[in-house]
């Protein structure tokens, strides 16, 4: 999903979420009547019984699959409440995001650094060493990068390096700082590479080749 879309992450009691299995957009069905049933075996044969747990379930209209939720948190599927990633974002860099993206409910931490190595590799995508991160941010900020572009390459990279290195951000419970670092993500990769991308392949399908010509000579000179 482009982070030009709207992402509504799954929140509990909502109608309409992006679902966490297909991503979507789409109208949520809840049912608070679940029931449990399990089978025990007895001295004397199978038993069976049922119980009703303080369970409810959400079902997406898009693709049929069903959330889990107990005491207002989604439990299943295990994938955090986070948007997809970029369409644009480099394949590497989109595996990454994905492996956080799978354990920010079981350790924010983790998910953290490696929004740190995702960034890490990000740069040396934009031509920079990759070796210092720090370095690479001010070489980004020197070729022109956009202050609020350089404040969200920061917040990843300060972020991501204490969940590694433990400082005074606490995000062992507060998830809510690592949520944040998924959507930085996206946004840099939509300002640094999908709105470039889209200039260009306007340009070269618009623009006609005497004009192009014209104007490589007009900035060479």
């Amino acid at each position: 999903m482009n982070v030009m879309n709207e992402f509504i992450a799954p929140k509990y009691g909502l109608t309409s979420f992006c679902c966490a299995h297909c991503g979507v957009l789409s109208q949520q069905i809840w049912s608070t009547s679940t029931i449990c049933s399990y089978r025990m075996q007895g001295p004397n044969g199978t038993i069976s019984s049922t119980y009703n747990p303080s369970i409810v379930i959400a079902k997406c209209t898009n693709c049929g699959n069903l959330s889990i939720w107990i005491d207002q948190k989604m439990i299943y599927p295990i994938i955090g409440n986070v948007e997809n990633a970029n369409s644009d974002m480099p394949l590497e860099i989109q595996q990454i995001y994905n492996e956080a993206k799978s354990i920010v409910n079981l350790s924010s931490r983790g998910a953290a650094a490696l929004l740190r190595l995702a960034l890490q590799k990000l740069c040396v995508f934009l031509g920079e060493k990759g070796s210092n991160l720090n370095d690479d941010i001010k070489k980004l900020v020197d070729k022109g990068l956009p202050t609020s572009i350089q404040q969200a390459l920061d917040s990843v990279r300060v972020i991501g390096n204490n969940a590694v290195h433990p400082g005074v951000i606490d995000l062992t419970d507060n998830s809510d700082i690592t949520y944040s670092l998924f959507g930085f993500l996206n946004i840099i990769c939509d300002i640094l590479i999908s709105q470039p991308k889209k200039i260009k392949e306007y340009y070269e399908k618009n623009i006609p080749q005497n004009m192009k010509e014209y104007i490589e000579k007009r900035d060479s000179q």
